[in-house]
């Protein structure tokens, strides 16, 4: 591969993590925020939600964005985005306007992910294509993984504003490097917008993930709306978007018949699942150290790193191992390692060593970094070329509605366990912790149906490249792993 071509995917990593990391970044900066800006946790909870909802807005529509506009337009206009973002949040004096500073960073973080994949599989050959992708999983499970340890950090001393003024100067950074370095080596190609879809992907994913998200709330009675309405609204939208890129298939804003691919609908299935583990622990470990073990923003933000640490570490050879073995061998014993971290993350309690829980996260890192890239890299890898974009839209859009699931399963569980036994006469401290484990209990069987679905991965077949690029796909839809993938652009 030239070294132009190492630069630039080397450029999209590093700014695609630093735009994902901002995905969880809030999560520990909450109290502060509440107190700071005097406003209730329902109305703080929104910069995660409007996030997420943004991210599930925009997503879906980067398929037709990436065939339409080339890599460097695309590129400037996300980081742009991004950059000015984070600025409207560094300097906003109130709730309102960091509210706006976290849409706009969400616009930019929305096409980040996508673009990135897209250019990989258009400049990587199969062959190598698992190790690349090792890469890329630091971008979707280390970054939102650290990102309480940073926000941690940063507030052990400082005003929650420097979580963005430490962001800012590498944004910029990003933006200027990629109006030297990036150049177009992708062709686009004329593409027609349809409008019913994109106004039934918004209506849909963005009911999804506002009923989700507002599930913790409403089981403690904070919300205007009951989940149910939204996350109505959002399935039958959806039902209505699929059936309409089914009808329209040539000119689908998604195109779902990368589903016809038997890897890759198992592949995004378990990914998803390992996406709600994934946020769900993220999001349970903070308030279980803080709120029951009464640890501090920095000590819980230095516990919850070296399991970041370790599934960064971890991807590179995680990717080298998929190249040589394929995805099989590597996920389903990693889909029993994780239910053996949540087992473990079901046991935590008001006397649990913070050694334990640092092991725990470690084992459970382990696990999902062993997912990761095998997954990631078969389901996009199991695709035609033409539908490069696409896929890497669906997954995309696939990992922002299960972070969504995950965090309203976990929160809801805690929550209604927890005032259920407050309720009982115990203290809130044990009831909080019983809720934990309740909810990490959840966890385990949502480990269990991954390990189920892992098993139906399908086998590794030897392609014309000699790598570990294909899968058996018996519904007949031709894999990428054995076209030169240099030679042909995204969309063509």
């Amino acid at each position: 591969m030239p070294a132009a071509h190492r630069r630039l995917i080397a450029l999209l990593v590093a700014s695609t993590f630093v735009v994902i990391l901002n995905e969880t970044i809030m999560s520990v900066a909450l109290p502060h925020l509440m107190d700071d800006l005097s406003i209730p946790e329902t109305t703080a909870q929104w910069l995660t939600t409007a996030f997420l909802l943004t991210m599930a807005v925009v997503i879906p529509i980067t398929g037709f964005v990436i065939q339409r506009f080339p890599v460097r337009a695309v590129y400037i206009t996300a980081m742009s985005a991004f950059t000015l973002g984070t600025l409207i949040a560094a300097l906003a004096p109130g709730f309102t306007v960091l509210l706006v500073g976290r849409i706009v960073q969400a616009v930019g973080t929305a096409l980040m992910m996508p673009l990135l994949m897209t250019t990989i599989l258009t400049l990587v050959p199969a062959s190598r294509r698992g190790q690349t992708m090792g890469t890329v999983s630091i971008v979707i499970a280390v970054a939102p993984a650290i990102g309480p340890t940073i926000s941690g950090l940063v507030l052990s001393g400082l005003d929650w504003r420097w979580m963005f003024w430490f962001v800012l100067p590498i944004a910029v950074l990003a933006l200027a490097l990629g109006a030297l370095w990036v150049r177009n080596v992708t062709e686009s190609r004329p593409a027609h917008l349809d409008v019913a879809s994109v106004a039934l992907a918004a209506i849909g994913f963005s009911g999804v993930v506002y009923g989700l998200s507002s599930i913790g709330e409403a089981a403690r009675g904070d919300t205007p709306i009951a989940p149910a309405i939204p996350i109505a609204i959002g399935v039958v939208a959806l039902l209505l978007f699929g059936w309409r890129q089914l009808a329209i298939a040539e000119r689908a804003l998604l195109d779902l018949r990368v589903f016809a691919s038997r890897t890759f609908a198992v592949a995004a299935l378990l990914m998803g699942a390992s996406m709600m583990s994934l946020f769900g622990a993220i999001i349970l470990l903070p308030i279980f150290l803080q709120n029951v073990q009464d640890a501090s923003t920095l000590t819980t933000g230095l516990i919850m790193l070296p399991g970041g640490l370790v599934m960064g570490l971890m991807a590179p050879f995680v990717g080298r191992m998929y190249d040589r073995v394929g995805p099989r061998p590597l996920v389903i014993p990693a889909a029993a390692v994780v239910i053996v971290a949540m087992v473990m993350l079901s046991t935590l309690d008001e006397g649990t060593p913070h050694g334990f829980v640092i092991g725990a996260h470690v084992v459970l890192s382990i696990g999902l970094a062993l997912l990761f890239t095998p997954l990631l890299t078969a389901a996009l890898g199991s695709v035609p070329a033409h539908l490069y974009s696409h896929g890497s839209a669906i997954v995309s859009t696939l990992q922002q509605v299960a972070g969504a699931a995950g965090t309203a399963l976990f929160i809801t569980v805690l929550t209604r366990r927890a005032a259920s036994v407050s309720d009982a006469g115990t203290d809130d401290v044990h009831a909080l912790s019983e809720g934990v484990q309740t909810a990490m209990t959840y966890g385990i069987g949502l480990a269990v149906v991954g390990l189920v679905v892992a098993l139906f991965i399908g086998r590794v077949t030897s392609g014309p490249t000699g790598g570990a690029g294909a899968t058996d796909e018996a519904e007949g839809v031709a894999p990428a792993s054995g076209v030169a993938v240099e030679e042909q652009p995204a969309g063509a």
